[in-house]
């Protein structure tokens, strides 16, 4: 039982991380989008590939109020709703294991 405690404490952990980097390339994607990114930059390309699938479905659902793209907003606010949801339920469960 242990060893089935500690593999859903540690996916617990795999999925939080997972779920913070998305949330920090989230951020950095809203922070480049303030200043004038080169776009061949190889950083800055990766950003906005790994984020705009996400940002896109966000923004189909959130249209631009004003011209402010609230989709980062959303899009952050359901990351740490999921992180807590599912890393809280995987921890408690790995508990009543």
């Amino acid at each position: 039982m242990m060893i089935a405690q500690n593999t859903v404490m540690a996916l617990a952990e795999v999925v939080g991380l997972i779920l913070q980097i998305y949330l920090w390339l989230i951020v950095g994607r809203a922070i480049i989008s303030w200043v004038d990114p080169n776009p061949y930059n190889p950083i800055v390309r990766f950003v906005y590939s790994a984020t705009e699938p996400v940002l896109e479905q966000a923004r189909r659902i959130i249209p631009p109020l004003g011209g402010i793209d609230l989709s980062p907003i959303a899009v952050l606010l359901l990351i740490i709703f999921l992180r807590n949801l599912i890393v809280n339920s995987l921890y408690d469960f790995a508990s009543r294991l």
